[in-house]
């Protein structure tokens, strides 16, 4: 009997449950699509206008549940890290790119600047950067507070505006003009064959990414262990730590998927180093706190960062974001 593996209709999402399911076909598991409507299909605008998080996975995990799947394949970064009785992240695959890339329609400023990625080497100082080149007051779109409060931190002068859509939608309202430049994930440009849209990949040190961003969870029933056996040949146990610790730290500061809050994990051997961030709405503070430990203890560390957070004021900066 085939797999039965539930699936939003976006191109991402189906882009994501086709390459799990090549994978599991190349060891001969049979996998049939199911494809599952969300409320955040149903409503597509930002996350904050479709009623906030799990609005991209919740019906998936009720078909889970229900019995009419047996696999789900969730973009980390849009799992709620509260717990789901009788569902378990079964497996993790080795992650994508997890940062964020500009967009822009034409070269900044008129400069000569061609786009991709390729075109925009490391150069000294920071002038020649795209981003640094956009005129004063662009209109920078993107749905993510964490995005904004980063961009704001670094530029102060830009008109950060909301964004409705797909990926596809958003690059066509861009191109239309009703925007100077967008932000979005890098692996989601990737995976849908758009790398050619990128001008700059945005560094890390600017923009930290969301937590989980760039990966994929593989969620199962916690009774079903043929399935759970099934998956877990496709977990990659660098990134789970990662994500593990990012996610335990998300939780433990309760910002939820809508907080200015970003994270990366970045495993070395044995060693597993956290770095955590949260920024106010508007740009002015940035908070970061970065630690390391044994690659077991992933969870352990993301508590221990978000309490380093958390003693620098981290908590009255979610609060104020949750008001805006």
């Amino acid at each position: 009997m085939p797999l039965r593996l539930g699936t939003r209709a976006s191109a991402l999402a189906r882009w994501q449950a086709e390459w799990v399911a090549a994978q599991l076909r190349e060891q001969g598991v049979p996998v049939d699509l199911v494809p599952i409507t969300t409320r955040g299909d149903h409503h597509p605008g930002t996350i904050r206008d479709s009623g906030g998080e799990g609005v991209f996975t919740k019906e998936i995990q009720r078909a889970l549940l229900d019995g009419r799947i047996d696999l789900a394949v969730h973009s980390l970064k849009d799992l709620p890290t509260g717990v789901t009785p009788g569902l378990v992240l079964a497996a993790v695959p080795e992650r994508a790119a997890a940062g964020d890339a500009l967009i822009c329609p034409a070269p900044p400023l008129g400069s000569s600047f061609p786009t991709g990625t390729e075109a925009f080497p490391a150069r000294e100082g920071n002038d020649s950067r795209p981003l640094l080149r956009l005129p004063p007051q662009a209109r920078v779109g993107t749905g993510s507070l964490r995005r904004q409060a980063q961009l704001l931190h670094v530029r102060r002068d830009l008109n950060m505006k909301d964004i409705r859509g797909n990926v596809e939608t958003r690059l066509g309202k861009l191109l239309q003009g009703e925007f100077d430049a967008l932000i979005l994930a890098e692996a989601g440009l990737r995976r849908l064959g758009l790398a050619e849209y990128i001008t700059e990949v945005l560094p890390l040190d600017l923009m930290l990414p969301a937590v989980g961003q760039g990966a994929l969870g593989l969620e199962t029933r916690a009774d079903d262990q043929t399935t759970r056996q099934m998956v877990a040949t496709l977990d990659d146990p660098s990134t789970h730590a990662a994500v593990l610790a990012e996610r335990a730290m998300l939780a433990a500061l309760r910002g939820g998927c809508l907080a200015p809050i970003a994270a990366l994990g970045c495993v070395a051997g044995e060693q597993l180093t956290l770095t955590g961030r949260v920024i106010s709405h508007d740009g002015a503070r940035l908070l970061e706190a970065r630690q390391t430990a044994a690659r077991p203890e992933a969870e352990i560390l993301g508590w221990h960062v978000a309490e380093a957070l958390l003693a620098q004021g981290a908590g009255d900066l979610i609060r104020a974001a949750r008001a805006v």
